[in-house]
This record gives structure tokens, sequence and C-alpha cells, in this order.
């Protein structure tokens, strides 16, 4: 198999986001008069897109319209708040460097709000990364296979070309929904056994391993 595609999810995988999204999080449970949630606990809640988070972190009974009170605060305060602690995890740039010279065709899907994921991808990878899609009205989250086809189409790029990298159990059920193999990372939100129960057909401890399953491929 020849790979010409390379499609990640973005927090836990290229970013490291868990400060940020904690603190949002917590600044609108405080608003709602709900205790605050530790930085283990969001790191469990994340992946599923931000109205699963804020469903994981509200109290147990808590009435829907509060809780899409509390997920319209968290947007806000994210919006203008996204950058205050994220990074780029270790070696990632040079990865990207080095997918980029090769001509690697890369994009980003992720489950956030799609105006984050776009604003993050701009300020950290746009010299490496021009397609990112995050959560919308319009395209299904992950696990569906949507947004990622929709990458794929945007790049120009075929399926059976495309290898999907991300950290989480629902990064590999969507590389498997897209008929895509899936390259588990290790340095993010969830563990190396998780990711082997999900199914991932490779587990990588830094980023530049991705580059010897590409070319080995």
């Amino acid at each position: 198999m020849t790979y010409t595609t390379v499609i990640f999810d973005m927090d836990g995988t290229l970013l490291n986001t868990l400060e940020d999204l904690k603190d949002s999080l917590n600044f609108a449970l405080n608003q709602m008069g709900f205790p605050p949630r530790t930085i283990d606990e969001v790191r469990q809640f994340v992946g599923n897109g931000a109205r699963r988070l804020i469903e994981r972190a509200v109290p147990a009974g808590t009435a829907k319209e509060d809780g899409d009170r509390c997920l319209d605060i968290y947007g806000k305060h994210y919006a203008t708040n996204m950058q205050n602690k994220t990074r780029p995890y270790e070696g990632i740039i040079d990865m990207l460097k080095e997918l980029k010279d090769r001509k690697y065709r890369l994009a980003i899907v992720s489950n956030k709000f799609d105006a984050s994921v776009k604003a993050l991808c701009k300020e950290h990878y746009n010299d490496y990364i021009k397609v990112a899609i995050g959560e919308s009205r319009h395209v299904a989250r992950k696990p569906a296979p949507d947004s990622v086809f929709t990458a794929i189409n945007e790049l120009g790029s075929k399926a059976e070309e495309t290898i999907y990298v991300g950290d989480s159990d629902v990064d590999v059920h969507t590389a498997h929904n897209a008929g895509l193999k899936c390259v588990g990372v290790t340095w993010g939100f969830r563990s190396r056994e998780v990711l082997l129960n999900a199914g991932a057909d490779y587990i990588i401890d830094k980023p530049m391993e991705l580059i010897n399953i590409l070319v080995n491929a």
C-alpha cells in the first residue's frame, strides 16, 4: 500500500489542548453553580464534541436547558481562551515538516467546534495543513466517517491512499468506519490499552515513528 494522504485528529494528537479545555469547562461550570472538574476527569470526558463534554461534566440530573446554557457559556469562553496554554506536542512540527517535504497531503478532522479547529490549525500548522474540519451542523461528528470523506475530497485524494492518526478509541472507530487504517498515538488523552482494545492497526510513541509506517507500508 502506498499512502499519499494523512488525516490527523487534533486534540491529544497534534495539540495538547487539555488545560485550556479544563479552564473553559470549569469557568462554565462555576457560572452555573456546578462543582469543578479535575484535569484527569476532563481527559476522560473529551473526544466526542463539546455537547458530550458538557453532558459528562454537569451533575447527574441536570435539566437540559441548564446543560444548554452551560454549553453556550463554555463555547463563548473557549473561543477567546483556546490558545492560552495549548501547544503542539514535542516532535509534531518536525514530523509535519518531514511529511510536507515528502509531498504528503495533510488534513485535520476533529469533533471540536469547526471555528476552533480552523483557528488552531491556522495558528500552529498553517505552513503544513490547509484542510481542517470540525463539528458543524452540516457534517456528522466522529465516529461517523463523513468528515473524513469530506477531507479526502477536499484534498483531491483517495480513501485507499489515506491513513488516519489519532489518540482515542473514537479515532480508531472513525478510521475503520471510513475503511482506513488507524495509527494510534500514546502521547494523547487515552492509554495504549484503550487504543489496542479499540483495534488500532499501529501504535506509535513518538511522532516521527509515523514516517516509518508510511514509507514501509
